[in-house]
Parts: structure tokens; C-alpha cells; sequence
């Protein structure tokens, strides 16, 4: 394949496709269309200033692996108010290795953490005037940090280094201190980046997408190794960045919804198989130690119980948790509008109730598949965005449990346009000592207990739209035809028109003259205008279909001088 960034986009979406998809529909989307993979954090907003930045309420993504050597691990915080953002990595790292006198060119050669940031969000083959990066380098304490990070700014080719002002502060979890071979817990930096920094009078509108990147660089003494999200980032690619949202997500139900009908998922429910499982430290912290060479690959399969928690102090990241839980979709009948969605779930305990403090716990929706049986800390699926939260208070000794509740309307709409399953994965950004919160899981012995999605739904006047393969290839030069299917819902009987906006340069495309009354279809052409070309492109074209003031838009691809890559099917 001519691109491998390409290539690993379609891994995901080849996947996407076999399992299923109706194509990229937004009728009832919450995020950007389209089966692409996009991660993305949606960042809140806070009325504090330092040092009183609430912790729990930030935003939290995850990436790496826990192990003994060459594996680092990072939970990044984030949040914004009036005067800056704040980025604070949490990073478990046995070995802590600095240079104390680095030049910018080697503190990525050492234990140090990267902030790519571009606000024209995650595009473009070269990092523009709009592009930042920032690098701070592991150090020690006591040293003034302004040796220890650089900053940089796009020139069009590639990175020039500048002199705008950010902050960065350093933390470390160590008995022994760093640049030896003992054994250390790990470190935190946080970028607090002015607004005026980035030439802004104060923070982005809320809705504001930013590009982001993020990387850790872990040396420890025997060997290096760079961690990113997303995954396939590459520093001069903005396009391979993921996104920063401004606020956190919304959902408005679509109008004109006729009916209304409630679909419970639970398991063993008229036959629902719910998945789930927790990875880390268990409610044990991972008990026994040594921790470093078997915490990362510790399966907890058949659990009745599981544990969320996290929190600041990286000498306990022994007892950090997540939980992973899928519900199948396949019971809501097909055109139907998702009105509200809620997961619930069955809190019954915590660690050490008289010190325990309360929990934000936050949703993140879920991509990839896994096994319960398979499932363990460095294989679990990274979020795709977290999407809810909502507020857990301890619970005392002896004291009756209590059902918690998120709203998940946006993500069960997405999941089900596009034809999948609600992959979950809930997490929080704590910082207590003691906040660990005990649920329920799906083979709880008491089947009220369970973890359970509610969905309610009704049949929206409009249309939905389907395409035979949303993904075609073409030599360069060459054409494709998408066959795209419009089916009416709520009695929708009015003819409809069609409309390609915002085609991307190298591409026109030909839709025939004239609309049609669903249900019908019409082919649309692509055309590639390039033949002499020689390198991968991958086009997006938005297709609008519009009638008595329903509009419907669905995303269509061409790749041009690459290839799809279909994965086989797994069932559990």
C-alpha cells in the first residue's frame, strides 16, 4: 500500500463494514459522520483557577501498556478555563531516566512527554502557523523547569522552535530517585498552556475542535521506546491527530417522532448476551506483588463484582480499574429514532468506606471487540471519546446499595446508525486515595443487579439512507459508483433531492439530474481527476439528501492507489 496511515484507517473501517454498518448515516449522529476512526477527548470547562482546578471533573484518555521494562503507561488529564489549558500526564514507569542538561533536540531521548496541539483541528500533511508542540523533559524537583521543555510552532515544512510562554510542573513516585536501576512508581508533568500563547484572547467557543496528539518517551537505561495517541500519530501530520472538543457532548433528539417503545438490555434478558469485565488491580490492588511483570496481563474473567478507580498518586497505581462492558443493539427494530438511552448500574460498596470521597465516573465509547475471557489492562480497547459522567457517593458499612445512572442517548444513537453494538469502557480522572466503587457486573447472582441499558425509541418521520459499499477503490484517473438506498420512516411519502457538498480538490462527482419518492435509490458517481498520480489519498464526500425539511447527510469514500483490508469475524 502506498500510505500506511491508510492502511491502519481501514483496518478499523474494513471491520466496521463486515460487522455490519449501515454505511455512515447521520441522521441521529452525535459525532462527526462517518466510519473512520477519530479519537477524541471533549474537554470541559472550569470556573476555578490554580490551585483549586477540580481534578475529578477533567476530562481522562489512556494509552500504553503497564510492564517491567521499555513500557510506559499514561492516563491524561485535561481541562480549560478562562486563562489556560491544562494537560497533566500521569505516567507508570519502573525506571526514571533524565538528562540534567538537554538540548530541545535530545529531551525526547529521555523520560519527557510531547503536547501536539493545532487549532485548525487534525488536518493537513505539514504542521502550519496554527501547530504547536510542546516537550518537557523528566528532571529533578528541585531544578527550575525552564531547561527542561521547548516549545514549537508550524512553518509550513515541518517545526520551528519559539519562545512562547507555557508552564510545565513535574511530579515524581520514587523511593530511590531516578537515574539508577531501582525500581521507581512513575511521574507526572502538566502543560498549562495561555491562551495568549496560541495568539487567542481568552478560550475557543465551546463546540471548538482542535487537532490533538499526545506522546510519552520512556527511556529506561537498557532501551527507548515513544508511546502515542492516537496510535498512528506521526509528528508532522496533523491529519493523524486526533481531536480536542470544547465542552462536553450533547444530544438532541430528532423531531417529529411517532410512538414510542422501551427496549431493555440486560443479561440473560430475553436472551441478551452483555459482556463486561475489569482490568487492573481488581478490588485488590493486584494482590500479591511483584506487580511489573504480571499486573499488566491479569485477566479477571467471571467476576460478579467489579471495581472503578483511579486516582493522583502513582504509588498506587497497583489499584487503578476500568470496566468494559458491550450491549448488542441487534433487538431495536431497523428506522427507528433514538429518544433517550441510559445505562444503570448497581453500586454496592467501596474501598474503605469511613475515608472513602465521591466519584465522577465517566463513559467512553468503546471501537474494537474483545474477549472477557482475554481481556487484561495492555490489551483493553481504547476509548474512541468519553460521552457521560455522572456522580457516585460512597456508600457506608452495612448501608443499602444504590443504582447510578448515565445518559448515553448520543452514543446508542451513533452505534446504532452505524449498525453496531454499544462497546463501553468507564473510567474516572480521581484523585482521592480511596475510590475504588464496587458494581454489579453481568453475571451477578441477582439478575436486577446487572448492568442494564434502557433505551426508548419511536419511529421518526423522515428517511434513513444506506449505501451498498461505502468504501470504493480506483486507480488514479478512474471513477466509482455507490449505489446510495433512501427508505421512508413515520410516513414519509415526499420526493427527495440530492446534493454533494464540500467535494474535496482531486475528485467531481456526477449525481443524475432529478430526486425520487422513497423508497428508491441513485447511483453517484465519483470521479479521481489525477491520473499521473502516484501516492495514497483517501477522498470524504458528503452526500445531502433533503425533502419537506428532513435532511439526511452520509459520507462516502474513495481510495484512490490503496487497498481495504477486511478482518474476519468474531463472535463471542
Amino acid at each position: 500500500m502506498k500510505n500506511i496511515t491508510l492502511f491502519l484507517l481501514f483496518l478499523f473501517l474494513g471491520l466496521s463494514l463486515l460487522l455490519g454498518g449501515r454505511g455512515a448515516e447521520t441522521a441521529v449522529h452525535a459525532q462527526p459522520s462517518g466510519s473512520l476512526l477519530v479519537r477524541r477527548v471533549n474537554v470541559p470547562y472550569t470556573t476555578a483557577v490554580e490551585p483549586n482546578i477540580p481534578v475529578p471533573e477533567r476530562a481522562i484518555l489512556w494509552f500504553g501498556e503497564v510492564g517491567p521494562t521499555v513500557q510506559s503507561y499514561a492516563d491524561v488529564r485535561l481541562i480549560y478555563n478562562s486563562e489556560k489549558l491544562h494537560v497533566t500526564f500521569h505516567i507508570i514507569d519502573q525506571y526514571l531516566q533524565f538528562d540534567p542538561t538537554p538540548t530541545p533536540a535530545e529531551m525526547p531521548n529521555w523520560d519527557a512527554a510531547t503536547l501536539y496541539l493545532d487549532l485548525g483541528g487534525n488536518s493537513g500533511s505539514t504542521p502550519d502557523a496554527n501547530a504547536y508542540r510542546f516537550t518537557g523533559q523528566l528532571s529533578a524537583l528541585f531544578d527550575v523547569r525552564g531547561g527542561y521543555d521547548v516549545a514549537y510552532q508550524g512553518n509550513g515544512a515541518g517545526w520551528g522552535e519559539t519562545a512562547v510562554p507555557f508552564e510545565t510542573f513535574i511530579g515524581t513516585q520514587t523511593l530511590n530517585g531516578p537515574n539508577n536501576s531501582q525500581g521507581d512508581e512513575g511521574w507526572n508533568i502538566n502543560f498549562r498552556i495561555p491562551w495568549s500563547s496560541l495568539g487567542l484572547s481568552g478560550p475557543p467557543a465551546a463546540g471548538t475542535v482542535w487537532g490533538l496528539g499526545l506522546t510519552v518517551h520512556d527511556e529506561d537505561g537498557i532501551g527507548h521506546e515513544n508511546r502515542h495517541w492516537p496510535e498512528g500519530l506521526t509528528s508532522s501530520s496533523p491529519a493523524t491527530w486526533g481531536q480536542m472538543h470544547f465542552g462536553l457532548p450533547s444530544y438532541t433528539p430528532p423531531g417529529g417522532v411517532s410512538g414510542s417503545s422501551t427496549l431493555t438490555i440486560r443479561e440473560g434478558l430475553d436472551g441478551a448476551a452483555v459482556p463486561d469485565g475489569h482490568v487492573g488491580g481488581s478490588s485488590i490492588c493486584g494482590d500479591p506483588p511483584p506487580f511489573w511483570p504480571d499486573w499488566g496481563s491479569t485477566n479477571y474473567a467471571h467476576a460478579t463484582q467489579v471495581n472503578i478507580q483511579n486516582q493522583w498518586n502513582l504509588g498506587d497505581w497497583p489499584c487503578f480499574s476500568k470496566y468494559y462492558v458491550t450491549f448488542p443493539l441487534d433487538a431495536l427494530p431497523a428506522g427507528q429514532a433514538i429518544v433517550s438511552a441510559n445505562l444503570t448500574m448497581y453500586h454496592f460498596g467501596n474501598s474503605r468506606p469511613s475515608e472513602a470521597e465521591p466519584s465522577l465516573i465517566q463513559v467512553f465509547t468503546v471501537a474494537d471487540d474483545w474477549n472477557e475471557s482475554t481481556l487484561v489492562w495492555n490489551n483493553a480497547p481504547l476509548a474512541v471519546q468519553n460521552v457521560a459522567r455522572a456522580w457516585v457517593n460512597p456508600i457506608a458499612d452495612n448501608a443499602p446499595g444504590q443504582f447510578i445512572s448515565w445518559d448515553l442517548s448520543a452514543a446508542v444513537a451513533e452505534a446504532y446508525a452505524n449498525g453496531q453494538p454499544l462497546r463501553l469502557a468507564l473510567y474516572s480522572a480521581d484523585n482521592a486515595l480511596h475510590s475504588g466503587k464496587y458494581f454489579n457486573s453481568s453475571e451477578s447472582f441477582d439478575p436486577n443487579r446487572r448492568p442494564t441499558l434502557a433505551i426508548t425509541y419511536g419511529s421518526a418521520y423522515g428517511f434513513t439512507l444506506a449505501v451498498d459499499q461505502v468504501v470504493q477503490t480506483a486507480v488514479p484517473g478512474g471513477s466509482a459508483q455507490f449505489d446510495l438506498s433512501v427508505v421512508p420512516t413515520g410516513g414519509f411519502g415526499t420526493a427527495v433531492t440530492f446534493q454533494a457538498n464540500s467535494v474535496p480538490t482531486g475528485v467531481t462527482v456526477t449525481i443524475p439530474p432529478g430526486g425520487i419518492t422513497p423508497p428508491g435509490s441513485k447511483t453517484i458517481t465519483i470521479n479521481h481527476t489525477n491520473p499521473g498520480q502516484t501516492t495514497g489519498s483517501l477522498y470524504t464526500i458528503p452526500v445531502t439528501v433533503t425533502g419537506d425539511g428532513v435532511q439526511r447527510t452520509i459520507n462516502l469514500y474513495l481510495l484512490v492507489n490503496g487497498s481495504q483490508t477486511f478482518l474476519p469475524l468474531t463472535q463471542r
